[in-house]
């Protein structure tokens, strides 16, 4: 039987390469790896958006930022659904769009309770949730990149610690990529092809106990 995963997420998930500036090629983006190492019988759907939030709005960009609003479209174009892997909150830490990571925390919650409580096309049972902690931003020589994620190097640090949290009390699986990849200190954010990838290698082995495969 085949099974669906979608993974949510930001530039982390889309594959920005902060060197080009450009996008990894799709067998180095983490939902790739996670492809090639899951096999034919698993559907890898990667939904990544630049400059997505968890669920607060940030008008800058050409495309609607805001995660809350953008995954119930997704949820329902991509039904059905075995597993949502949601990695965000990185972006969450710009100080315009709110600088805090118990605000990205909350964010993740409310994204908790729209894939839960989504009305399926087909009635089908909610996803079970992976919840992902991305990297933690670090210092940056760009002067850019350091003035729209000031003060989120500190705050990003807290994330994993809240959403391991977060997923111990919604009962969703958990998975700190900072444990397996560091951000590239071009722009303090993003990550290089070989920390990508190794987010979906790191993300294996729990994805195949969530899907019991």
């Amino acid at each position: 039987m085949m099974r669906t995963v979608l993974c949510y997420g930001d530039s982390l998930t889309w594959g920005y390469d902060a060197a080009g500036p450009g996008r990894h090629q799709p067998a180095d983006r983490w939902p790739g790896v996670l492809q090639a190492a899951l096999g034919k019988d698993v559907a890898v759907i990667a939904e990544g958006l630049n400059g997505r939030t968890t669920a607060f709005d940030d008008h800058l960009g050409p495309a609607d930022r805001n995660g809350a609003r953008a995954l119930p479209v997704l949820l329902s174009s991509h039904s059905p659904i075995d597993l949502a892997i949601i990695m965000l909150g990185s972006n969450d830490m710009k100080p315009w769009v709110v600088g805090r990571a118990h605000a990205a925390r909350d964010g993740m919650r409310r994204l908790t309770e729209i894939v839960r409580g989504h009305v399926y096309p087909l009635n089908e049972d909610a996803p079970d949730i992976l919840i992902v902690a991305p990297p933690p931003l670090v210092e940056t020589g760009d002067p850019d990149f350091a003035a729209m994620f000031d003060g989120g190097v500190v705050q990003s640090r807290m994330l994993a610690s809240l959403y391991s949290d977060l997923a111990d009390l919604t009962s969703c699986g958990f998975f700190d990529a900072g444990s397996v990849a560091q951000t590239t200190p071009i722009d303090g954010v993003h990550l290089d092809a070989a920390n990508t990838r190794a987010i979906g290698r790191g993300l294996e082995p729990i994805v195949r106990v969530m899907l019991g495969i």
